[in-house]
């Protein structure tokens, strides 16, 4: 049997969209108890910022697309202040040939560590989407220099999530405003990295890019959705599909969300750890399942990603809300017997962007 019929009747409970989606209000009461005029700090000690973890700029990349997705969707007034705040840290964490470093101290001491690529990904993604939605041209402006400015790293990228993320904000950066400049080009050179890499590890049996499971999983076929809507090139769409269903193998139990657990992984020829399920993950499936049904139309996929932001809600494992109602924040992850109950700047942002990509779904 193919392994992905073992799975149909799960497949079958997520195609049906819930009668009652009930949304939460906008609460920024947690990023805004998290950040201070610096940008946001890393992590909390349940909803008290943790200022001895200091700041990272992949955080201030994630809040950076938050505000921008709650200026779109809402006009919020108080996000204006918060998105100045976060583009000027991106913009003091740029080193002078582009790159990013990604931890800075409480103190205001950059850690010279060289930066990431995940970082950086996740910056030029950020950046991407301010370029496309901002609000005003002048934070426009500011947002291309530091892109144009960080561009060139995209060639030299071996993550797949740092190419994957640098992927998505090269397609909003050439969508939106500079189709004919040349960086279309990048876009397919981009999305041929992660063809290639699916090429090689994916069997009969294991359609993915590499050969395990970790986090952020959903963001690579996301990306390339993201490059098919650009080039119309069909294997894109192709292989993000494939691999999502492959994806959803691993990660649906009767329509319940069980993203992969960082306590393991899942391995090729090995199990799927069942915990500490985290947030980033659940946020990557609906980040993709919103760009799928915007691309094609087909309303399975405003399903499945209803049923992956409720995992959010409670809908997952333990039966447990992750969403603190009363503070705005998200609980770090689902663990074996509890959610942690500390409400990180990633957990939180996790949350609230995909709380903004299930919004624009049902508003279609």
């Amino acid at each position: 049997m193919h392994p992905h019929l073992k799975t149909m009747k799960t497949i079958q409970k997520q195609e049906t969209i819930p009668r009652k989606i009930s949304l939460p209000a906008f609460n920024p009461d947690h990023v805004l108890n998290m950040t201070d005029g610096t940008g946001i700090i890393q992590h909390a000690l349940r909803n008290m910022p943790n200022r001895k973890e200091g700041y990272c700029t992949d955080d201030n990349s994630r809040a950076l697309l938050l505000t921008v997705l709650a200026w779109k969707h809402d006009g919020y007034p108080d996000v204006l202040k918060l998105m100045s705040v976060y583009l000027s840290f991106i913009h003091y964490m740029q080193m002078e040939d582009g790159y990013f470093h990604n931890f800075m101290h409480y103190n205001k001491q950059i850690v010279m560590d060289g930066g990431s690529e995940d970082a950086y990904g996740r910056t030029i993604m950020a950046l991407g989407y301010l370029i496309a939605d901002g609000p005003s041209p002048l934070t426009i402006r500011t947002a291309e220099d530091i892109f144009l400015k960080a561009a060139p790293h995209m060639d030299k990228l071996i993550s797949l999530r740092g190419i994957a993320n640098s992927l998505i904000g090269l397609c909003m950066f050439v969508g939106s405003h500079h189709p004919l400049d040349g960086h279309l080009n990048r876009v397919g050179l981009l999305a041929d990295k992660l063809i290639h890499e699916y090429r090689r590890y994916s069997d009969k049996k294991w359609c993915w890019f590499e050969e395990v499971l970790a986090y952020d999983n959903a963001m690579i076929p996301l990306a390339l959705l993201h490059a098919y809507e650009l080039t119309r090139q069909e294997e894109y769409l192709h292989t993000a599909l494939e691999a999502i269903s492959f994806l959803e193998s691993k990660v649906f139990r009767d329509g319940i969300l069980y993203p992969v657990g960082n306590n393991g992984w899942s391995s090729k020829g090995g199990s799927t750890a069942l915990f500490d399920q985290q947030p980033l993950d659940a946020m990557a499936m609906v980040l993709f399942y919103q760009q799928a049904f915007h691309v094609t139309g087909d309303k399975k996929f405003l399903a499945r990603g209803i049923r992956s932001w409720q995992w959010f809600m409670g809908e997952n494992a333990l039966q447990l809300p992750l969403y603190d109602k009363d503070t705005g924040g998200c609980s770090d992850g689902l663990q074996p017997d509890r959610v942690n109950e500390n409400q990180g700047a990633e957990s939180t942002i996790a949350f609230w962007i995909a709380y903004f990509a299930v919004s624009e779904m049902l508003d279609r």
